[in-house]
C-alpha cells in the first residue's frame, strides 16, 4: 500500500501547529491536551522523516547511477546502494503503516481478568489457579499492580474462580487476546497410574472503562443481600454481607462477597458491572468487523479453543496462528509469555494491514 503524500504531510502539519501552541504557553488544560497529541504524533512524525530521508537518498543514487558521465565502478557502487536503500524504504515503510493503523482506544487501560475452571473438576481449578498465577507473575514483571476482586477457592486448591483488576499502562492491548478456552494435559498429582488427563479453564480480558463510558441506570438493577458462603467463621452466619448483581437490560449478574463490608463488596460487583457492560457493548460493534475478517486472531468468544498446555512434552501451541514453543515452564511462570502474545499481536497487525490494503 503507497502512503498517500497528503495524508503524510497533514501529519506533519498538525504536528507543527502543536508544537507552536505548546510553546506560546496555553492554560493547563490545554497544555494536557497538547502534550498529549504530540506525545501520540511523535514516533509517526519520526516514522515519516526517516522514510522521506531514505526516499531522497533512493533519488539521488537512481541520479548517480543513470548519470553517463560518471565511470562504470561509480555507477555500479551507487546501483548497490540504491538496492540496499530500496531494502529499507520498505522496513521504514511498513513500520510508518504499523503506525498509522487505527488505534483500539481500549488497548492502554487496565483491564479486568476472570478466570474459571472449566472441564476437569479438582484438575480444571488446579489449573485456573495456575493460569492466575502465570498472569500474576507476568503483570509483577511488567510493574503492573494487581488486586484480586473476588476469588472461589477448589476443594484441592486452585480457583473455581477467581476476578481481578489489573492496572497499568497498556494492559489490555497485552492481554487482550488471552480471552478463550485454555487446555492443560498432564498427570494430576493425584492419579497414581500416571495417566494423562485433559482439563480446560476460561480466561475473559475486559477493558476497564472511564466513568462516562457506561452509565447504568439505578432502575435497571436487582440487588440482592445474602450472607456469605465459605470461610469466615461465625461472621458468615451472622451478617447479609455478600451481594448479588442483575442488569436487567442486558442479563449480566455479578456475585460479590469477599468482603465484610455489604458497600464494599456492593462498589466492586459495580465496577465489574460496568466493565462487563462495556465489554459488551464494545463485542456488538466488532461483529460486523469480525464477519467481514473471519481469518482474524481468534474472535475473542469464550468458547473458542485458543491454547494448549501439554506438560508432559513441555509444549505450549496456540491454534489461533499454530505457535507451537517447548518452553512450557518458562511460559506458566510468566517469563516467557511475551513469546506469546508478541506473535499473537503481530499476527493481528498484519490482519490490519491486509484489510487496509484491500480495495473497497
Amino acid at each position: 500500500m503507497n502512503i498517500p503524500e497528503q495524508k503524510l504531510d497533514a501529519i506533519l502539519t498538525r504536528h507543527a501547529i502543536a508544537s507552536d501552541r505548546l510553546n506560546a504557553g496555553p492554560d493547563a488544560e490545554s497544555f494536557v491536551a497538547l502534550s498529549r497529541e504530540l506525545s501520540e504524533l511523535q514516533p509517526i512524525v519520526d516514522a515519516i522523516t526517516a522514510l522521506k530521508a531514505i526516499d531522497r537518498e533512493i533519488t539521488d543514487l537512481e541520479a548517480l547511477a543513470g548519470d553517463s558521465s560518471n565511470d562504470t565502478d561509480m555507477r555500479n557502487l551507487a546501483e548497490e546502494e540504491r538496492r540496499e536503500c530500496l531494502i529499507r524504504q520498505e522496513s521504514s515503510a511498513k513500520e510508518l503503516r504499523l503506525l498509522l493503523l487505527p488505534k483500539d482506544a481500549a488497548d492502554m487501560r487496565g483491564a479486568i481478568l476472570e478466570v474459571r475452571a472449566g472441564t476437569g473438576g479438582d484438575e480444571a481449578a488446579l489449573f485456573a489457579g495456575d493460569l492466575f498465577r502465570m498472569y500474576q507473575r507476568y503483570a509483577e514483571g511488567r510493574r503492573w499492580t494487581i488486586d484480586i476482586l473476588s476469588a472461589s477457592e477448589g476443594t484441592m486448591g486452585g480457583y473455581k474462580e477467581i476476578i481481578a483488576e489489573i492496572n497499568g499502562a497498556g494492559v489490555f492491548g497485552r492481554l487482550k487476546f488471552e480471552s478463550g478456552v485454555h487446555r492443560v494435559q498432564r498427570v494430576p498429582d493425584t492419579e497414581t497410574s500416571g495417566r494423562i488427563h485433559t482439563s480446560a479453564a476460561t480466561v475473559a480480558v475486559l477493558p476497564i472503562p472511564e466513568p462516562l463510558d457506561v452509565v447504568i441506570d439505578d432502575r435497571d438493577l436487582v440487588i440482592e443481600t445474602m450472607r456469605a458462603g465459605g470461610a469466615g467463621g461465625q461472621h458468615v452466619n451472622k451478617t447479609e454481607s455478600a451481594i448479588r448483581m442483575t442488569h436487567v437490560p442486558t442479563g449480566l449478574v455479578v456475585m460479590m462477597q469477599d468482603e465484610r463490608s455489604q458497600h464494599r463488596n456492593r462498589a466492586k460487583a459495580m465496577d465489574v458491572l460496568r466493565t462487563r457492560i462495556f465489554d459488551l457493548e464494545r463485542r456488538k460493534r466488532s461483529d460486523a468487523e469480525a464477519a467481514e475478517r473471519r481469518g482474524q486472531v481468534g474472535s475473542g468468544d469464550r468458547s473458542e479453543r485458543i491454547r494448549t498446555y501439554n506438560f508432559p512434552q513441555g509444549r505450549l501451541t496456540d491454534h489461533r496462528i499454530n505457535l507451537t514453543l517447548y518452553k512450557l515452564p518458562e511460559i506458566v511462570a510468566g517469563i516467557a509469555l511475551d513469546e506469546v502474545i508478541d506473535p499473537l499481536i503481530a499476527e493481528h497487525q498484519a490482519e490490519l494491514l491486509g484489510a487496509e490494503e484491500m480495495p473497497s
